[in-house]
């Protein structure tokens, strides 16, 4: 298994998540609620990247 091209797949993921994240901070139309409300899913996408990785990790490491 070829953790380095998880590990780049992944980042690539969390990269496009960081331009929705700006995407949201930058919309002046939102207020603050309307803001917290639309990051909430994308930090939640994110933990759940973030979590699936060190899991791939740990199963790896425990197959050497």
């Amino acid at each position: 298994m070829d953790i380095g091209f998880i590990e780049k797949k992944f980042d690539e993921i969390k990269q496009e998540l960081e331009k929705e994240v700006m995407g949201i901070l930058m919309d002046e139309s939102l207020d603050k609620k309307q803001t917290n409300l639309a990051m909430k899913p994308l930090a939640s996408t994110k933990k759940i990247i973030d979590n699936a990785l060190e899991s791939i990790k740990m199963v790896h490491a425990l197959k050497e």
